[in-house]
């Protein structure tokens, strides 16, 4: 099993959908959000995946196919 740390920086017309629930409904990902900031014009998100290398190859490319910026994450994220 795979983990991987990033901060997620969601475009303003994806503030409302259910982004982070889909990758892991649509490619079994096991996501734990550490640390957020989400307003109704921005949002980031500081995310654990836990999965297969493959799992989260494609869940990496779903979110930059719809625009979401992805940052890694060293250390911990929680202070």
């Amino acid at each position: 099993m795979t983990a991987l740390k990033v901060r997620l920086t969601f475009p303003p017309e994806k503030i409302k959908e259910p982004i982070i629930y889909n990758i892991g409904q649509q490619f079994g990902v096991i996501t734990n959000i550490r640390r957020a900031n989400v307003t109704e014009e921005s949002g980031w998100v500081m995310l654990e995946m836990q999965g297969k290398s493959e799992q989260i190859e494609r869940a990496i490319d779903y979110l930059k196919n719809i625009k979401v910026q992805i940052e890694p994450v060293e250390g911990d994220v929680v202070q």
